[in-house]
């Protein structure tokens, strides 16, 4: 699949200098223990993981190396010094290795989804909530009683998440406010779709969605303004 878009948001995270950087999930697809498609079909032929993970970990690189040549700059000129909280929270689909060990234990402590690296970025597990500034990060969040993520409207997710929250999972761009009683407001934000390929199991009408990354600007306990940063304008100002 095509990955200069990698190259695009690595450019983007220097230009903004966040203080916070958060891959929200599903950085890697894991074809080769998709449990969706049957072996010898056209997704999963010839597939193998070790060149999944080399493939997944070098656009890892890529997308730090901006990051780290900026950190080093600033260093060595004696500038203002940047060093972002990262964190790479871990999704359904980096899931699926876990999911294959746990059906098939013969193979518990060889690998797991850790596999996957972006160098510097601290890592967490599937639908652990990091909490930073007042807003919850997760891959998407769970009801607590079947497991399945919370859908809906955004004004739903935040009566049933409770607090400001920035989740990955869907396709497209869902973003909301509700102001609760006392003058407390809190914004809900789905973003899951950061990808080039189209996906062919959504078929001819489902790959139109909103793709690209998002800046939250004036963070501040659970207050944000949100800056969505396209696929079409981040290839306008760093494909060249």
């Amino acid at each position: 699949m095509p990955t200069e878009h990698i190259t695009w948001a690595a450019q983007a995270i220097v230009d903004y200098l966040p203080d916070v950087v958060v891959m929200i999930g599903d950085w890697a697809n894991v074809d080769s223990f998709n449990s969706h498609t049957r072996p010898g079909s056209a997704e999963t032929e010839g597939v193998r993981f070790k060149q999944e993970v080399d493939f997944v970990n070098e656009q890892g690189k890529i997308l730090v190396a901006p990051m780290e040549a900026e950190i080093a700059k600033r260093k060595r000129l004696h500038y203002k010094l940047w060093n972002p909280i990262r964190k790479y929270l871990g999704g359904n689909h980096e899931d699926r290795v876990d999911r294959f060990v746990r059906d098939n234990p013969v193979f518990e402590g060889m690998f797991d989804a850790g596999v996957f690296i972006i160098p510097g970025f601290e890592r967490h597990k599937f639908l652990e909530i990091v909490e930073i500034d007042g807003i919850a990060y997760s891959h998407y969040f769970a009801n607590t009683h079947s497991g399945r993520p919370i859908g809906g409207s955004i004004d739903n997710r935040l009566n049933r998440i409770g607090k400001s929250f920035v989740q990955g999972h869907e396709q497209g761009l869902l973003y909301g406010i509700r102001q609760f009683p006392g003058s407390l407001t809190r914004h809900g934000l789905v973003a899951g779709s950061f990808y080039l390929h189209e996906e062919r199991y959504r078929g001819a009408q489902g790959n139109d969605e909103w793709r690209g990354i998002v800046v939250l600007n004036e963070v501040n306990d659970g207050k944000y303004d949100v800056m969505p940063l396209s696929m079409d304008y981040l290839q306008r100002k760093y494909g060249q």
